[in-house]
């Protein structure tokens, strides 16, 4: 029986022309695997077919664009994730679920080896080779673009020399990544640190220099989920769908970073997370209400960390499963309504009410009716102090001597 191979396959020319190219360096047959993540862009059909036209034995479909939005993008926004404080891990978390579908392709396809169209130099051939580890042990990993050395050229080439149904030129020098958690840029004009981002990079946001009229909108959390935007109900999937376009109108979302990648080099990176980030900061304020003091400050930390484990290649970990348990109880009480205003590219938060929330009024207030007794103020402050106090008068004891 011929060996089977099962690709990640995007519907781009490097995956398309790698069905051939691996058919051609390996003699085995190609099952071509497409996920919806929510990216958008051409139907799942288009893209299945176009995979059969350039010699896939098999072309397997799966919307995976609820799942991605329930189970990867949902906790990502209850970790209020942001590697380096800035990245929403838009690609990093979209792995997994692709991960998850290629093994499940390559079992009931008898593949013995999953590809990729990573190359060797980024975060993703870990993301999919770990993750193919842990699910699927006894399968075999390839990228086309770094054991086979695929180049673009070479894939250029390779597409006129073959006839293959794709619609590509040279002139596009952006390698770029996408689903409904957000868009990613890099590469080309990008890579001098100095070179501004032009218009024509953007695609999920509007300009915000010159935005529309302010757009206020109410998101509604229970236990840290979004149930429903301005009192319509909503589906995870439907609420980063509409954050996406409201807060992409006021060009919210906007990011430009050099990042650490984990193989060890810097990176610049541009990104577009108009819904995610909503999300996020009204997530984050909805917590400064309902978490006690002590567990919120832990909990950044370890938010942190679970960032940096799902960056890594992570998601699968015993140590990222944990997080998540500790992550979960945390959002017992996060639950309430979040109101803010998206404008000329920031999203801000103007009103908030719970009815877990743990802000008393009448501890809060300075008017008439306060319940705090701020005689306990003078002894606490000396017990607080007491431990610095008495380490200074043992500095100023020993530099007398």
């Amino acid at each position: 029986m011929t060996e089977r191979i099962v690709l990640a396959y995007s519907g781009g020319l490097d995956t398309s022309v790698a069905i051939g190219w691996i058919g051609e360096a390996t003699g085995a047959e190609v099952i071509a695997v497409a996920v919806d993540v929510g990216q958008g862009g051409e139907s799942l059909e288009t893209i299945r077919q176009r995979a059969l036209g350039c010699g896939a034995v098999e072309a397997y479909v799966a919307d995976a664009s609820d799942e991605f939005a329930n189970e990867y993008c949902m906790p990502t926004l209850k970790a209020n994730a942001l590697y380096q404080g800035h990245y929403p891990l838009v690609s990093a978390i979209s792995r997994p679920v692709i991960v998850k579908h290629l093994v499940k392709a390559a079992r009931e396809f008898g593949a013995t080896t999953v590809a990729h169209g990573c190359t060797g130099k980024g975060n993703d051939q870990v993301r999919f080779e770990v993750g193919i580890q842990t699910l699927g042990p006894d399968l075999k990993c390839i990228a086309p673009v770094r054991d086979l050395a695929l180049t673009r050229d070479k894939a250029i080439a390779f597409a006129e020399e073959k006839g293959l149904p794709i619609e590509t030129t040279k002139k596009n020098p952006y390698s770029i990544d996408q689903n409904v958690w957000g868009r990613a840029v890099e590469t080309g004009y990008l890579e001098d640190i100095w070179n501004a981002p032009t218009k024509d990079i953007y695609d999920y946001t509007a300009t915000p220099e010159f935005p529309p009229a302010p757009d206020e909108v109410t998101i509604s959390f229970v236990a840290g989920i979004p149930v429903a935007i301005d009192g319509v109900k909503v589906t995870p999937l439907q609420a980063i769908k509409e954050l996406n376009r409201r807060a992409g109108a006021q060009g919210v979302g906007r990011i430009d970073v050099v990042e650490d990648r984990l193989v060890g080099i810097k990176s610049r990176e541009i990104y577009e997370a108009p819904g995610a980030m909503a999300l996020i900061t009204a997530h984050k304020h909805l917590e400064d209400i309902t978490v006690e003091r002590e567990q919120a400050r832990f909990k950044a930390t370890v938010g942190q960390r679970w960032a940096e484990l799902v960056y890594d290649g992570q998601w699968f970990s015993p140590l990222k499963r944990s997080l998540d348990a500790f992550i979960d109880d945390t959002q017992k009480y996060v639950t309430g309504d979040i109101r803010m205003t998206l404008h000329g590219g920031q999203a801000i938060v103007n009103g908030r009410r719970s009815e877990t929330s743990l802000y008393d009024f009448d501890l809060a207030t300075y008017d008439t009716g306060d319940t705090f007794d701020q005689s306990m103020a003078r002894g606490f402050i000396e017990l607080w102090g007491m431990s610095a106090k008495v380490a200074s008068g043992r500095d100023i004891r020993v530099a007398g001597q």
